[in-house]
Order: structure tokens, then C-alpha cells, then sequence
């Protein structure tokens, strides 16, 4: 008998995120009413924002009709419209509660939220009973399942009514053993720009197990009209955005100034709209070109954007996009080094070749080693922080890029008085090519991310690693 008056509660069960909810009803001699799925009130109770896309219905005319053990690639709430049933529920997720059992009887003022890949059955208990689920994503016959033997030994399930009893389709009784199956894998993790220097950092903190992509621009354009269609996006639980246009100078001229707003803004905009449709976390990498460089102390997370040139104004427009995105990160991190092209290889090159450079002197920040920038981006997924803007660099005293050249000078075993200091101004005096205006300032205050278990590598230390690697980390 359904019970009338109950509030709004949440109960937990052996199997991870499976959590049985007590709903409220409300009746009288008329009937009953309740809100099946209410997503302001029971998002602020602590239940996911399952974002339905598909609502289910399935009718049994008999008691004892049963149905199951399926689990999809997709999470379920389930919920009784009239009758009773009995839920069963078995973890096929790969993982240490592979196979744990969960059952319970629902009725219309008890619901259940099912994960993906929890593997779910049902048993109606009274005759003429309904009930319903929303799932959050289409069914495809391209989705991959997992199944499970109604009467698996393992599991042992105490079916109220006897299997032996009961209508179950020839499909279902055969099902795998729980020995057999193939437990569902969890979610994929795809890295965008997996060639340039901060992609093969990702490679390197994450590695090439199951679950793991790497796509090039090539493999995966996101300015693919197309994109959209290019992946069975609800597979993915995490994209990490690494892919960018970077060349700020270059950005400065027509094709360059088209190139950058189509890969930093048209190309997110896409990205941001299939991982908000998705539920899929998006990680985006950002600048300290989104401000000027006027501030006199460190920028924090929620400064405002003042971006000076091109480049600038297209990352704080991509920004600006990803922030629309419910699970987000952006990571905003500054005058980046990894395995490839860049102003440390540049200096070492020149050292080595008995140049004596000019660098400028009149810009401050702080490097940061694209493999503390992998490792951080880690640390936030898989410590699960608040969603929201990252301040990510190396840490230690800000400094200069001529200062930045000397240790390279010095650390390589060439005199760093060969280094001479000049202002950006005197150093780009005479560009015939268009050049792209630099902040002065681009220290990033790290406080936020710190405060999250977070510690930065001293920018000098990691300067000095780099360089005895080889130049290629």
C-alpha cells in the first residue's frame, strides 16, 4: 500500500551511487499525486541532475512478471506509477564492488536512481502494475550492455516469486553466469591536441590503458561541421581540451585572426555544446592573455577578462563559453614549456651556438612545465573538486623572460652575462610582420587550486629538470 506524507529522502545501499528515494505523495479519497521527477528539489535533496532525454513505460497485466538483468551504458530512474514491485540490482562495473546485491521493494512512494552499468530487474508483486524510467540517454543499438542471469548462484537473489513460476522472456533466462560476463568498463577519457606539447604531457600522466584516447587535429577537427556525429559522445565522461590556437602573433594577421576564432571559440562553442548535452566533464586549457597585464599583484580566478589582442580575446571568448558547461574545469596557466618548441629550447639552442640574446626584461610571470600542468589537471578530476576556473603554474618567485634565459645559459655551462635585457618595445622595434600586444604582468595566484591538496613545483626547480632531461618534458 502506498504511503502518503513521506519527504523528500535519499538512502544509500552497498553499490555506489545506486540510492533509493522515499518521495512524497499526496492522497485522498480522489487518488494520489505525486512529482515523479522534480529536478529543482531533488537535485538540491543530493540526487545527480540526471537530465532526462527518454521516459519509459512498462505495463504488467500478471503478478510475478520479470524482467532483467540488464545493465545499460546510461543511468535510470525508476519509479512506480501503480502496484508494487521488487528491485534487484547488481554492480557489472568493473571495479571492487563488481557483483555486490542490492534489493527492495518499490512502490509509488519509493523511487530508485540506477547508475550506468549497475545491472537492474523487476518483479512485479500485484497485478495491473506500472512503472516508469527516465534515462538520460537515447537507446542504440550501438550502446554496449552488459547482462546477468536471473538465477545466477552467485548473486543469489531471493526472488519472492520462485523463477520457476513466473513469466521471464527466453532472453533473459539466458543471460550469463555472473563468472561470464564482461563487466562494463567505465566511461572514456579523450584528450584533445594529443601532439602538441602539453597533449603528450596528458599521454604521459594518464598513459594508453583502456578507457584512454588522444585524438590530433587531424583525427578530430573540432571545426567539423560534422563533429557532433564523429563519437558516441554519452561514452565519454571526460574530454580534456589541449587543442588551441596558439600562434599569437600569427593571430594578428586575417588568416591568423580567422584561424584562432575558429579553433579557440567556434570550435568550443561545439565542444561545450555536446559535453553540456552529454553530461560529460570538459576540461579547457586557457591563458594569462585573457587580461592585460595592468594589475599590480597576481590575477585571481574571477578577475575580469581585458584581453589585449587577438589571441587573448579569443581564449577569454572560449572561456567565457566553457564556464555555460554544468561539469567544467578551466585551467588557466602561463608561459607554458613542455616537449617541443619553445623559449627554453630556443635560449639552449642559441647558448650552444655562442649567441649572445637580447630578451625581454619588462614582462613578469612564471613558467610552468606542461607536465605539472597534466598532473594538476589529474589532481582535480581525480579528487573531484568544485567545477569551476583553475589558477595552474609553477610556483617560486615571479621573474622575467631574461632571467628565465639566463639560468638556461647558466644550467647549460654558458655564461649567463650573455644575456642582455631589453623592453618589449626596443625588442620588436622594426617587426615588418604584425605583432601581437604581451601582458606586462602574468602572474597567476594559485591559491585556489592550492587549497585543494594542490602543490606547485617551484618554477626553478622544474626550469633545472627540464634542462637535464634534454629539453624534453
Amino acid at each position: 500500500m502506498t504511503v502518503f506524507g513521506k519527504t523528500l529522502t535519499r538512502t544509500d545501499t552497498p553499490i555506489p551511487g545506486l540510492t533509493v528515494w522515499d518521495l512524497p505523495v499526496h492522497g485522498d479519497t480522489r487518488g494520489w499525486f505525486k512529482e515523479n521527477w522534480q529536478r529543482q528539489k531533488m537535485t538540491a535533496a543530493g540526487l545527480p541532475d540526471l537530465g532526462p532525454v527518454q521516459n519509459n513505460i512498462s505495463f504488467n497485466d500478471t503478478a510475478g512478471t520479470t524482467r532483467g538483468i540488464h545493465a545499460e551504458p546510461w543511468d535510470k530512474w525508476v519509479s512506480v506509477a501503480t502496484g508494487r514491485i521488487f528491485g534487484a540490482w547488481v554492480d557489472l562495473r568493473e571495479g571492487p564492488t563488481f557483483g555486490a546485491v542490492f534489493t527492495t521493494e518499490l512502490d509509488p512512494s519509493r523511487a530508485v536512481l540506477v547508475p550506468r552499468g549497475v545491472g537492474n530487474a523487476y518483479q512485479t508483486l500485484e497485478p495491473d502494475t506500472a512503472y516508469t524510467y527516465l534515462v538520460n540517454d537515447h537507446w542504440s543499438p550501438d550502446a554496449d550492455y552488459t547482462f546477468l542471469n536471473l538465477a545466477d548462484p552467485t548473486a543469489a537473489i531471493d526472488w519472492p516469486i520462485p523463477l520457476h513460476q513466473v513469466e521471464i522472456s527466453p532472453k533473459d533466462r539466458a543471460h550469463p553466469q555472473l563468472a561470464d560476463v564482461t563487466p562494463m568498463p567505465p566511461k572514456k577519457i579523450l584528450v584533445l591536441g594529443a601532439n602538441g606539447q602539453l597533449g603528450r604531457a596528458l599521454r604521459a600522466e594518464f598513459g594508453d590503458g583502456p578507457g584512454l584516447e588522444y585524438a590530433t587535429r587531424a583525427e578530430l577537427d573540432l571545426t567539423d561541421p560534422e563533429l557532433p556525429s564523429r563519437r558516441r559522445w554519452r561514452d565519454y565522461g571526460v574530454i580534456v581540451n589541449a587543442a588551441a590556437h596558439t600562434a599569437v602573433d600569427a593571430a594578428e594577421t586575417h588568416t591568423g585572426r580567422v584561424g584562432a576564432w575558429s579553433a579557440n571559440v567556434s570550435g568550443v562553442t561545439a565542444l561545450a555544446r555536446i559535453a553540456t548535452e552529454c553530461g560529460i566533464t570538459l576540461v579547457h586549457v586557457s591563458s594569462d592573455y585573457v587580461y592585460d597585464g595592468n594589475s599590480d599583484r597576481a590575477y585571481r580566478e574571477d578577475d575580469p577578462f581585458a584581453p589585449l589582442g587577438v589571441y587573448g580575446q579569443t581564449k577569454a571568448a572560449g572561456d567565457a563559453i566553457v564556464e555555460t558547461v554544468p561539469r567544467h574545469y578551466i585551467v588557466r596557466t602561463s608561459w607554458v614549456i613542455g616537449d617541443g618548441g619553445n623559449f627554453v629550447r630556443t635560449m639552449a639552442s642559441l647558448a650552444e651556438r655562442g649567441i649572445d640574446p637580447r630578451v625581454v626584461d619588462d614582462q613578469i610571470g612564471r613558467p610552468t612545465f606542461t607536465v605539472d600542468i597534466a598532473r594538476g589537471i589529474r589532481h582535480l578530476l581525480d579528487t573531484r573538486q568544485a567545477y569551476g576556473a583553475y589558477n595552474l603554474t609553477g610556483a617560486g618567485t615571479p621573474t622575467t623572460w631574461a632571467e628565465v634565459a639566463r639560468q638556461v645559459f647558466a644550467l647549460t655551462g654558458h655564461d649567463p652575462a650573455a644575456v642582455t635585457g631589453t623592453t618589449t618595445a626596443a625588442y620588436f622595434a622594426g617587426a615588418t610582420a604584425p605583432v601581437a600586444p604581451r601582458p606586462r604582468n602574468s602572474v597567476l595566484d594559485t591559491a585556489k587550486l592550492e587549497e585543494t591538496g594542490w602543490t606547485p613545483t617551484d618554477w626553478s626547480e622544474s626550469l633545472a629538470a627540464y634542462v637535464r632531461s634534454g629539453l624534453a618534458c
